[in-house]
């Protein structure tokens, strides 16, 4: 496998070559001290796995892959571990929280091998969203989301037959959920632009609820709903 290490920290990514170099299956194609320098080496050269750092200069990692229309397999290696959620939404491999050991080093990697070898399978999950909830990380498929709604430090995703309070802010929920699948309508909703039914006056109808709209997003919400 041909991998990238990313790291702004010299000893940190002196180990992760180290580490490497003890795996002969393991080709390190390029080397990087910043997300910038990294995203050179990646419109050069073909990097199966990318080993990447989260807090650096100018770009983080989570910019980094956000930023990319053809992602590696990521395992990202970090000193923060609040990163998690973010991490997991954007469907990296492994999260290795430093310091590390090459034994849990050895675990990731056989995650990507893994992952490799179900590249082109047709079997690939359905893209979902990760929250913290009942002092447990819950995956979400989003395409069960029917709306979500701020309870003001706390958040309410609904979906058909069940909900999930996790302790977060509305707009950070709204900046993970895809915009073309998802709307904000009131300064306390988001909708499945999918599960709305119809509209009257200022309330959308999502079959057993109905949302309300904010006067001034009205127009918005229509046209983006609707197509008109």
């Amino acid at each position: 496998m041909r991998i990238l290490l990313v790291d702004d920290e010299y000893l940190a990514l002196r180990l992760l070559e180290e580490y490497a170099s003890r795996i002969p299956s393991l080709e390190v194609a390029g080397k990087a001290k910043t997300a910038v320098q990294a995203l050179d080496i990646l419109n050069r050269e073909p990097i199966d796995v990318l080993f990447l750092d989260i807090q650096m200069p100018l770009l983080s990692g989570i910019h980094l892959i956000k930023s990319l229309q053809k992602k590696p397999i990521t395992i990202f290696t970090t000193a923060y571990s609040e990163y998690a959620i973010e991490a997991y939404d954007l469907n990296v491999v492994d999260y290795l929280l430093k310091p590390y050991s090459f034994e849990r080093f050895v675990q990731a990697v056989n995650k990507a091998r893994e992952a490799l070898s179900r590249t082109g399978e047709s079997s690939a999950e359905p893209p979902f969203l990760v929250v913290k909830t009942d002092g447990k990380l819950q995956k979400i498929l989003l395409q069960d989301i029917l709306y979500v709604e701020g309870l003001r430090e706390y958040v309410r995703l609904v979906c058909a037959g069940k909900q999930y309070v996790t302790f977060e802010r509305l707009k950070n929920i709204e900046e993970r959920l895809p915009t073309p699948d998802f709307i904000r309508v009131h300064k306390s909703f988001i909708v499945s632009k999918k599960a709305v039914q119809s509209l009257e006056g200022h309330q959308l109808d999502l079959g057993k609820t109905r949302i309300p709209i904010s006067r001034e997003r009205k127009e918005a919400v229509v046209k983006a709903i609707f197509g008109t």
